[in-house]
């Protein structure tokens, strides 16, 4: 009898543990474009186009492979418009003797997955995803009985383990890590390289004529779309990255410039999420970069630890600590998300050039998120759980298990420390010294106090003020609770009134 395979719109990888050991002559493999997954946050267009364009053509691919695949489009008359109901159509159409399934990346459908065998009667295999450098039980064994988890240390275990960037049981260049020579600034005249854009083919075509008829009211733009789609061209993508990207990504990854929404960024995540490409291979092209001399070891060395580190660990985070972590709100924030951060309309320049270039690219890099669009949301108190599902939204390579902890734990430290050592806020200063966005900007970064002062400065000495009682303790907070001892208390209560001038107005 047939097994039915079902490959969800995240596991787009030719190894994946639910092709393993499958009948070609004999076995179905089912794909599905649903309603529910494309409307369950309000999601960019070009993310959208991205995973159904690559699901379409992932599902050619398997077909040229000789095998059968049950392929439910999201304009289909009959399609019911969740994966639970298209399961039970798709069971009635086959008759399976089992089902097989690799894991979800998200728990809300892992949940869906585990009441399939239930729900038709037919038994459901699911099995573990064997994508990761490390398994869910095996980061799960590492944070058992830890005080606290700290990305550091996992990634040392990772890169010993899979023996990455190692010359026997040392790091390569005798250190573990080269952060401290990543901060730089870009020089005014430096023009980042050209990066590689892929044209929309037919299949792109007919899905983004899909996409404005059903979704005309989405944030974002799709006039600019030029994501790899297949395999090819994101191994085309890693290859333009290696060879232009990464020699210089170490020293620029922090840095942001107008009108330069790429700088020297990799652009691989969502080929990294959708399964198109493995991060065994990406990390492997990386270090053979410095071997051979075409990378230096603090550019190699911050990529990998993104992939290695950041990638494997906040997985590990959201599979550990869901469900309750969604809910996460330890500095009781409870703004509304003001409504700039989907019109892009505000004096803010930083903020108007990085939320700008997420709706004409789907894309802004991971400064410009942590420290522009995220260090906004946590001085300004907005609820973690509205700014965390604009993240989900807004990103081509927001896929919930990498995105949710990115927010709650990073940008908005509403999990109260968890997963980073102290919240990642700061002043206006921090964004003058990494971008030129504060040139021309309508505010001052210069200025502290007043109309013409920039808002990031005394919302960053509010927020420090209003959340005292929470943060104070901490060590690496304590140089400016230090300088914050030393103000009186009339100059707290102007700065407080200062900011909730401001954020009222935004209301």
């Amino acid at each position: 009898m047939t097994v039915l395979r079902i490959i969800l719109g995240d596991q787009l990888s030719q190894d994946l543990s639910a092709l393993h050991d499958l009948d070609v002559g004999r076995d179905t493999v089912l794909m599905m474009e649903v309603m529910q997954e494309c409307s369950h946050v309000r999601h960019h267009k070009q993310k959208i186009v991205l995973v159904l364009s690559a699901m379409r053509h992932f599902a050619q691919t398997l077909r040229q492979r000789g095998l059968t695949v049950d392929y439910v489009s999201l304009d289909e008359p009959d399609n019911t418009g969740s994966f639970t109901t298209e399961i039970q159509r798709a069971v009635a159409r086959h008759r399976p003797s089992r089902m097989v399934v690799t894991e979800s990346s998200e728990w809300r459908v892992q949940e869906m997955l585990e009441g399939w065998e239930a729900l038709t009667g037919t038994p459901v295999e699911i099995r573990s995803d064997h994508r990761f450098f490390a398994s869910r039980k095996r980061f799960a064994a590492w944070a058992s009985g830890r005080r606290s988890w700290r990305m550091e240390h996992f990634y040392r275990e990772m890169r010993r383990e899979h023996q990455l960037l190692m010359e026997g049981n040392q790091p390569a260049g005798g250190e573990w890590n080269y952060d401290r020579a990543n901060r730089k600034k870009l020089p005014a005249q430096t023009v980042p390289p050209a990066r590689q854009q892929f044209s929309p083919d037919e299949t792109t075509q007919a899905v983004m004529a899909l996409v404005e008829q059903s979704f005309p009211d989405n944030f974002g733009e799709l006039q600019e779309f030029g994501w790899p789609v297949t395999r090819s061209d994101a191994l085309r993508a890693l290859d333009d990255f290696v060879a232009h990207g990464l020699p210089s990504f170490g020293d620029y990854q922090d840095a942001m410039k107008s009108g330069a929404p790429f700088l020297y960024h990799s652009l691989l995540a969502p080929a990294l999420n959708l399964g198109l490409l493995s991060p065994f291979e990406v990390c492997l092209a990386a270090e053979a970069a410095w071997r051979s001399g075409e990378a230096p070891l603090n550019a190699v060395e911050g990529f990998v630890r993104q992939i290695l580190g950041w990638r494997e660990y906040v997985r590990g985070v959201y599979w550990t600590l869901m469900p309750g972590y969604a809910d996460q709100n330890s500095l009781h924030a409870t703004r509304n998300l003001p409504a700039f951060y989907w019109s892009g309309v505000t004096d803010m320049r930083c903020l108007r050039e990085a939320i700008g270039s997420t709706a004409k690219h789907a894309y802004s890099h991971h400064i410009q998120r942590l420290m522009v669009t995220g260090n906004f949301a946590l001085l300004a108190g907005i609820a973690p759980r509205e700014i965390e599902r604009w993240y989900l939204a807004v990103y081509a390579d927001a896929f919930e298990w990498v995105e949710m902890p990115n927010t709650l734990g990073m940008a908005v430290f509403a999990d109260g420390g968890q997963m980073a050592s102290k919240p990642y806020a700061a002043s206006g200063a921090y964004i003058d010294r990494m971008s030129d966005f504060c040139a021309g900007c309508t505010y001052d970064v210069k200025q502290k106090t007043g109309p013409k002062a920039c808002p990031f400065n005394y919302l960053y000495w509010a927020f420090l003020i209003r959340q005292k009682d929470r943060l104070s303790d901490n060590p690496r907070m304590a140089m400016p609770y230090r300088m914050l001892s030393e103000w009186p208390q009339t100059r707290e209560a102007e700065v407080v009134a200062e900011a909730d001038t401001f954020l009222d107005q935004l209301d």
